[in-house]
């Protein structure tokens, strides 16, 4: 029975000798197998599945049983040589020696150096997350958002690729025929790039609008025209939340126009109406004084960045000038500084008697602020 397997004379010890190596071989592949195949699980899982659950264990016993079968197939005649056993069929050791000499060694040289990218994309964008986000500002929690949603994205993309074209190398040096792979995958990208080139362009226009710092959570801003404050800003669409609270969600490809109403720094505009029976110059040191006490005011003055800036007169209407006037301040504090501004400007109008302009139909003196009825 035994010489239609073998060639020549047939030891039983040997058998046994050769059938137990290859059976502890394929346990211990089996084992290893399974031990990954869980750690890859758990770590994509994560606490959503538990590992005692049938949705686990079987995928896991699927893996064990191949990974035991495969190292049998290939381990037992190789195994049975060495026992000075002679198979009529199989995997030679001289084949399999020279597989291993030629196109196995490249195979774990290949996952140690797709490992070794993985890893070091890693540590890179934890570098990249821990620079952008030192500081413990309002900006260096900003920039750590923008570094981790960025830092993800990378890493993500990075991963996908090594461990794509790393198993594509993998296959081919099995000898296995990766066209129809390759085939499979163009096939499928072309399909996404019909049918989702909108999702792909707000993706792309998130990135850079990330990456470029352009907004941020918590700015004042209007986009198309809306205008309120980014409650998020996302790879796919910005959030934004106008004055009666209603929320406007604008998918990142979609955004035309886009204004930031809070980066670095804001001014507060007024044009102020002035009579034309007054001095403008007097008018202006009157701004110029009421900027003062304003910036001394510990209330108001860390969120002002300069004294006020009178620019001079902007226009002539029908019965007033407009003197255009602006202060820099804090982003988002310049509507609590300007509404502070107008009220000190009111009283000091009215304590230096300056007219109030209105349309008058005769040519007698307006009334100044002092002598209006109260």
């Amino acid at each position: 029975m035994w010489r239609r397997f073998f060639s020549g004379e047939v030891e039983a010890r040997a058998l046994l000798f050769a059938l137990t190596g290859t059976l502890v071989a394929g346990w211990i592949a089996a084992r290893l197998a399974r031990r990954l195949a869980a750690a890859g699980l758990r770590a994509a899982l994560r606490d959503t599945v538990s590992t005692s659950s049938p949705h686990v264990r079987t995928p896991l016993r699927i893996i064990s049983a191949t990974a035991f079968t495969l190292t049998v197939a290939v381990v037992l005649f190789p195994s049975l040589e060495m026992a000075g056993l002679q198979p009529r069929t199989g995997v030679h050791l001289r084949a399999l020696s020279d597989w291993v000499f030629n196109a196995g060694l490249k195979i774990p040289l290949i996952i140690l150096l797709a490992y070794a990218l993985v890893r070091l994309t890693a540590v890179a964008v934890r570098r990249f997350e821990y620079d952008m986000s030192m500081g413990t500002d309002l900006d260096a929690i900003e920039r750590g958002k923008r570094a981790r949603t960025l830092g993800s994205v990378v890493q993500n993309v990075t991963t996908a690729l090594v461990v794509g074209i790393a198993l594509l190398m993998v296959l081919r040096l099995l000898d296995l025929d990766i066209t129809p792979v390759l085939t499979g995958a163009g096939i499928a990208g072309l399909a996404v790039g019909f049918g989702a080139q909108t999702l792909v362009r707000d993706i792309i226009s998130g990135f850079f609008l990330i990456l470029e710092d352009q907004i941020r959570v918590g700015d004042a801003a209007s986009i198309n025209g809306r205008d309120g404050i980014v409650e998020a800003i996302n790879l796919r669409t910005v959030v934004l939340r106008d004055a009666e609270g209603t929320v406007h969600v604008f998918p990142n490809g979609s955004i035309n126009n886009l204004a930031n109403r809070s980066k670095d720094f804001s001014y507060y505009v007024i044009e102020l109406p002035v009579s034309y029976y007054d001095d403008v110059d007097r008018v202006a040191a009157v701004v110029r004084e009421v900027g003062a006490g304003l910036q001394a005011d510990p209330s108001f003055g860390p969120f002002i960045f300069e004294p006020i800036d009178v620019l001079g007169v902007d226009s002539f209407g029908d019965w007033s000038l407009r003197l255009r006037t602006r202060i820099k301040t804090v982003p988002l504090k310049q509507w609590f500084v300007g509404r502070e501004l107008r009220q000190r400007l009111m009283k000091a109008f009215v304590q230096h008697g300056f007219s109030i302009p209105f349309p008058i139909a005769s040519t007698a003196t307006p009334p100044t602020a002092a002598e209006e009825p109260q």
